[in-house]
């Protein structure tokens, strides 16, 4: 049996991927494109997880002076021999992350920027001895890559603003040749500011920075940048000539961020998880960028390295774990009646109509809730459905993993405003212990009201019961003298919730079903029947609970229904 190549879990650097032995999907046409297509100034907006990085490390490779192509034969790329001859290895490339650019305050953040700028610099040490820089310009070079007692980069304000400017003219006069420059995660210094407050200065710096490097740089060849959003209005950019910007929207390049189908299913078959497709497509496809739908990269390696691991494991949310999603919470928090019913019917499956705006700044996303639709789909929580129809796009979930993160966000919400009444809460949750079936009926109708449904439309019944589950479990967390447990084995199966109330010895098991077609009263008996049928009560009887509660309970929509038995 012939051994497969590792999965690339975490991977971003194009030379690793390429000498260690790990699956690549080839994206190195976009290299011809960049050249066919030619921009002074390039710019790539895209989700978080779709390869920008790993594709800056590819051009990086690609260009580099002294690269031979070794990494890349056998790519589609080598097959373009003119462009190959012409262009692989034969430039001076600066290349930098901002990703990492951030802090509490301003000089913790630059304190940051000089380091990434500064640890590039020191790949270019040879520049103390060159013999084509002046004895002035070597001075500035170790300027540039200075440390303190501290072992921190020093560079002063005024060299760090010129620093990418400094640093390309070194590398000009010194090879003879303009120079490539590839800034990654543009964008991540602007936001971690605007979080902690100092978003005007940095505005400023960076677009010093930039400017110096991308507008007035007689050194420069080509620069491609990378980020999720595109910031214009702060003038970053303002005055550039020659630059492209290429968004969600268009179709130029869209196949060389996140993977197709026809990349997924070559990757399944080469791992023997064919018969996974089916579900891979619909928890990690349906990001559509231009007119193409792709799938996200991060997602499908993750799910496909779990399965080498345990091949029966069911899809998990990968992309949850990295990012706060505080988009989404913001973006619930925010949301009144009108926009609340806009997204019942994204998580049923639908769409919404919105004008989307793409040049957004940071202090925009809080003036209007109209612009976090704007920031949802460029981030990648929403995608475009159908035709653009002038200025307003047709929004959707893209897939059921971004569906999970709205229900968890959703209920996220509705937890901190059901705890805002600790009062209700307490005499809702009690009523459980006193068998009072009128008065859960009518607190959890009155709590569902409040919150956002799941209609009966495309999503599946079992996530229309995990709501109205996570609904209730989110108010039970808050009685400090119950044990809640969800979906504990007990008897012959899984109860939905269970709860002990040990100083009362009162058990409580509930089962919770959705009313199809709004039957209330199946739904309950069905509920009941379950929990008689696989003896629930089993494990709290076992723990001494002497009174035993159980509760069917029908949900549709925003109305439910309660049987005791």
């Amino acid at each position: 049996m012939v051994e497969k190549v590792r999965l690339p879990m975490g991977i971003e650097n194009f030379k690793e991927m390429r000498t260690m032995g790990y699956y690549y999907v080839d994206k190195t046409e976009l290299i011809r494109d960049l050249l066919d297509n030619f921009a002074k100034v390039n710019l790539f907006t895209r989700p978080r997880r779709f390869g920008k990085t790993l594709n800056m490390s590819m051009l990086k490779y690609f260009f580099e002076t002294g690269n031979d192509g070794v990494l890349f034969e056998g790519l589609a790329i080598s097959k373009e021999r003119e462009l190959c001859n012409e262009y692989l290895g034969k430039f001076p490339v600066i290349a930098v992350s901002l990703k990492s650019v951030e802090g509490e305050n301003f000089e913790e953040a630059k304190g940051m920027l000089r380091g990434m700028i500064g640890t590039e610099a020191l790949r270019f040490q040879f520049l103390m001895q060159s013999e084509h820089l002046s004895e002035i310009e070597r001075q500035q070079y170790k300027a540039l890559i200075q440390i303190n007692e501290k072992g921190l980069f020093a560079m002063e304000d005024e060299v760090l603003k010129n620093s990418l400017l400094m640093l390309s003219r070194f590398l000009r006069k010194h090879y003879g040749k303009n120079v490539i420059i590839l800034i990654d995660e543009y964008d991540v210094p602007l936001d971690k500011a605007y979080q902690s407050g100092y978003y005007d200065s940095m505005v400023k710096l960076i677009g010093i920075l930039f400017g110096q490097a991308l507008k007035t740089n007689d050194n420069l060849h080509f620069a491609v940048l990378t980020g999720c959003l595109r910031i214009s209005k702060e003038s970053i950019f303002t005055g550039l000539n020659n630059f492209k910007v290429y968004t969600v929207k268009d179709v130029c390049y869209n196949e060389y961020f996140g993977f197709t189908d026809m990349e997924i299913r070559e990757m399944l078959e080469y791992y023997g998880f064919m018969e996974q497709y089916d579900v891979i497509k619909e928890w990690y496809d349906g990001y559509r960028f231009g007119n193409l739908e792709v799938y996200c990269p991060w997602d499908v390696v993750s799910y496909c390295h779990t399965l080498k691991m345990n091949p029966s494991m069911a899809p998990q949310n990968y992309w949850v774990n990295t990012s706060s999603n505080d988009i989404i919470r913001k973006f619930v928090s925010k949301a009144k009646s009108v926009t609340r019913n806009e997204m019942e019917r994204l998580i049923d499956g639908g769409s919404v109509k919105k004008e989307i705006r793409q040049e957004l700044t940071y202090t925009d996303l809080d003036s209007d809730i109209e612009n976090l639709w704007s920031l949802l789909y460029t981030t990648g929580y929403l995608t475009q459905c159908g035709s653009q129809d002038g200025d307003v796009t047709e929004l959707v979930i893209p897939n059921r993993e971004i569906r999970w993160i709205f229900v968890e966000q959703i209920q996220e919400w509705f937890r901190a405003e059901a705890a805002k009444d600790s009062q209700k809460l307490e005499s809702f949750c009690r009523a459980f212990q006193k068998n009072d079936i009128s008065a859960i009926e009518e607190g959890f109708n009155a709590y569902l009201k409040k919150t956002i449904s799941i209609r009966d439309t495309n999503v599946k019944k079992d996530m229309k019961e995990n709501f109205y589950h996570g609904i209730l479990l989110g108010i039970f967390g808050h009685m400090d003298d119950w044990s809640v447990m969800s979906n504990a084995e007990s008897g012959e199966g899984y109860s939905d919730i269970m709860i002990e109330v040990e100083h009362e010895e009162i058990g409580i098991v509930i089962e919770l079903k959705y009313a199809e077609n709004a039957d209330f009263d199946a739904g309950c008996r069905k509920a009941l029947q379950q929990m008689k049928d696989r003896n629930y009560e089993e494990i709290l009887i076992d723990d001494g609970m002497r009174t035993i509660y159980r509760y069917g309970i029908a949900c549709y929509k925003k109305r439910c229904k309660v049987i005791s038995g």
